[in-house]
């Protein structure tokens, strides 16, 4: 009995333990596409367009590019996560 008590404890403790982490890699998720997006925007319409004089074309391209490389982040942190997953 006491020692069920115990494995029911530590459970617990595992349990809002990978709460708290899968709560801090969503939250990187989101910080990273809202970052990503503004670097893309920022190269492109304060670095590419008033450079090459092109606006608002840098802006859109890079704005698209860093939104691509928020996505390519969130695949890859989802299939590290498939991995771990599937080890366990």
């Amino acid at each position: 009995m006491v020692r069920e008590t115990r494995h029911n404890s530590s459970d617990r403790k595992r349990g809002k333990s990978d709460f708290v982490r899968y709560l801090g890699v969503a939250s990187t998720v989101g910080i990273n596409m809202v970052a990503t997006t503004f670097v893309g925007f920022a190269i492109g319409h304060w670095v590419v367009d008033r450079s090459l004089n092109i606006a608002p074309w840098g802006t859109v391209v890079f704005t698209l590019l860093g939104i691509v490389a928020g996505f390519r982040y969130l695949f890859k942190l989802a299939r590290k996560a498939g991995e771990e997953n599937n080890d366990q």
